[in-house]
This record gives structure tokens, sequence and C-alpha cells, in this order.
């Protein structure tokens, strides 16, 4: 019979354990999944035999420890993005882009495994408080780590998914009203549509803010209408697809621009046109047949309405720029007139095209009460979002609907 191996106070070891006098420690000794030897050590022996349990359990449970260590959650990412093949082009660009600009380079290196609910909440901290990213953005990041660490979750790689709840109480630290995305007000809406009505260098620029300020389209669905997509006699729009920059794996250059399937099943929609609308689609068509027709062949797709001044198709960028420059000239001639007349300027915010989606939305919300027709419109998946984003009522509303209410107030 083979003698018990026994530690310096005389208790036996088990299997794969031993005590090494020369450090005065144990180590436990146990190989992975791929035969590699790998230790477990402690002063103490109890608390090495709790590492033991944990282990054990763990391998009953089917999780490699291994993989669990060495895999980064870069690896997790990538691998997540190649099987979730049914993410629309527009969002999965989005995840991409989002991911590659704020994870990928310094938390996305560390190991899955290690991570906690406490790591994920001090990095969505530190992206809003040190970074300056906006709520609104870090909220993204989120639908891309969550279904990163579940997919973990699932391939028993880890146990738990450490970022659950984490975005939830981030919201709640910022308050309800942090992350609202604001829109111009009706003044600065006003001012910028007027400066560009019959400026000498901007007025072309008009026909197109009034569409994506008159519609609320998504910017990829703006760029990629075509002019069968619009129906003049029943003033209709047919949203039925999006532009949006794409590329086949991380490490390749993106294509300028595909053909993608709008955000949401719910962005598949017919959009009515205002008279103000219809008339800038009306100018624009006009003018083509003076110089031309976008002939821009995209992904077998050709059609576009909108052109830069190469005749190309217009970009995110192309609109961006222009507002920029837009609202830069109005300030300054804003600030002149203001002092000449000796009043306060109205000075306009720096703003992207997306705002103007956002301002429409303010817009409609301001003036319809049926919350289904306002979700139908915009192309919103769940109504909570048509409630809880773009429903930001102003000061004026709020003092417009009380006065209203106080000239009812009799009838009561």
């Amino acid at each position: 019979m083979a003698k018990s191996r026994k530690d310096k106070k005389g208790r036996v070891l088990r299997a794969n354990e031993r005590y090494r006098e020369y450090d005065d420690r144990y180590q436990y000794t146990y190989c992975d999944a791929r035969g590699n030897r790998h230790y477990l050590y402690s002063k103490d022996l109890a608390k090495l035999r709790q590492k033991e349990d944990e282990l054990k359990r763990d391998q009953l449970d089917g999780i490699n420890t291994y993989v669990a260590g060495h895999a980064s959650i870069n690896e997790v990412f990538d691998r997540m993005m190649a099987v979730k093949t049914n993410l629309r082009r527009t969002t999965r660009s989005n995840y991409e882009m989002m991911y590659n600009k704020h994870v990928r380079d310094g938390f996305g290196e560390r190991k899955i495994g290690s991570i906690k609910f406490s790591d994920v909440k001090l990095f969505y901290q530190e992206l809003i408080t040190e970074d300056k990213i906006s709520p609104t953005t870090v909220g993204t990041i989120h639908c891309c780590l969550y279904p990163t660490f579940e997919m973990a979750v699932r391939d028993d790689i880890i146990r738990k998914n450490p970022c659950n709840g984490v975005f939830r109480e981030i919201s709640n630290d910022l308050g309800r009203n942090k992350g609202i995305r604001h829109a111009l007000s009706v003044e600065e809406q006003q001012a910028f549509m007027n400066y560009m009505d019959g400026h000498p260098v901007y007025d072309h620029w008009w026909p197109i803010f009034m569409i994506l300020v008159g519609t609320g389209l998504r910017c990829g669905e703006f760029i990629g209408l075509r002019w069968e997509d619009i129906n003049m006699e029943e003033k209709t729009i047919d949203v039925n697809h999006a532009l949006v920059r794409v590329k086949r794996h991380r490490d390749d250059p993106p294509k300028r621009l595909g053909v993608s399937l709008p955000k949401t099943e719910a962005g598949i929609r017919t959009v009515p046109m205002l008279d103000q609308v219809h008339d800038a689609f009306q100018r624009i068509y006009e003018e083509q047949q003076a110089t031309g027709f976008n002939e821009t062949v995209i992904d077998g797709m050709q059609g576009f309405i909108f052109k830069n001044a190469n005749g190309d198709v217009l970009c995110e960028q192309n609109i961006n720029f222009a507002i920029r420059r837009i609202v830069e000239s109005y300030n300054i001639d804003e600030e002149i007139k203001a002092a000449k007349e000796k009043r306060e300027p109205l000075l306009l915010p720096r703003f992207s095209c997306h705002v103007l989606r956002h301002t429409f939305a303010s817009r409609i919300c301001e003036n319809e009460l049926n919350l289904k027709v306002i979700q139908e419109i915009m192309g919103h998946r769940s109504i909570k979002t048509t409630m809880d984003i773009y429903a930001e009522v102003t000061k004026g509303k709020k003092s417009e609907a009380m006065q209203n209410l106080s000239a009812k107030w009799k009838e009561f």
C-alpha cells in the first residue's frame, strides 16, 4: 500500500497536492483542456483546497478557465460580430466604428475572464467624465459590449455577464434629463433656414436642409433617396434603404458607401411630405433637368437624388461641413446686425445633420398628440424611443399649455 504524503503538520495531502518546504507553500497541479500544465498556490492548505473546489466546479460546468484567462475582449467581440449575420449594414458599421474608436485600444485588450461589474461601470464613467463622450454614445458602446460578454457566457467562457445592469445604473447616476438629444428651437430653426434662403453662397443648400428638417429622415436614408422613391402626386416618400460606409473585415479600408436596409424593420416606411418639402423636391428636380442628374451607381442601385459638386452622391461629411460653414457665417453676420440694432444676437449652436432629425421630432411632438403616428413617421422600433428621447418640451410650450388650460378652466 502506497504511503500517504503529509505536510509538516501531519495532514494527509490529496492527489496532485504537495507541500514545498523551501518556500512554505502548498501547490496543486492540474492540466487544462489542451493538456497544458498549470498550478495553484497558497500558504494555507484550506485556501488552496477552496481554489481547487472552484476549479473543479468550473470544470464540471464545462468552463474552460484557460480560455477565460487568455481570450481578450477584442477577440470575443470580433468572434461575436462574425457570427452575428443578421445585423443591418448600418448597425454593423456603427458598432464597428464605435468599438474601434473607444474600446479596442485599452479596455478591449483586457482578458475577458478578469472583467467584473465594477470594471465595466468605471470604464463607462471614464468615457463620460474624462473623454467627454455623451451618454447616448456610451449606450451604443454598451450595445457592443453586452452581446460580446453574453456570447462568452453562452460559450461557457465566463459565468456571468458583467455588463448586466451597468448602463441602467450609469443612466440613473446621470439623472433623468442627462443625455436628452437637444433639438434646435423654433427660433433657431427659422434663423438657420431663413439665412440660406436667397443667400448668394448658401441658397443651393436650402432645399436639402428643408427636406432634412421637414422629414426627420436619418442621414443615411436621406442621401440614399432616389427619384423613384418620391411620389410627387401623392406627396409621399418611400423609405426602403439607406447608404452607409461598409467594409468586409476590420482591417480593410472602408468602401465609400454601400446600400443597406434602414436601421430597423420600422425604418421601412412611407413618410408624407409637407408642402415645403414638396416644393424643395420640385426645385431640385427642375435644377437637375438643366444641370444633369446623378449617375452614380452603388451596389447596382442608381437614380439618387442628391449630388455634390463632383456629381457624386452626398455623404454625411458633406452635409456636416456645410452646416458648420453656414452656422459660422450666420453667427458672424448676426453679431454685426445685432450690434447695429442694439439687441442680443440670436446665435446658432454647433450641430450635426442628425440634430435636424431631432428638430423635426420636436416640432411634430409639439403639434401632434398621437404618439403612434409620430413613431411611424420617425421609424422608431419602440414607442419608448419616441416618448423618452424625442418628447422634449420647451419652457415656452409648457407655458403655452398652462395658458390654454387657464383659458378653459371656467368650463371645468
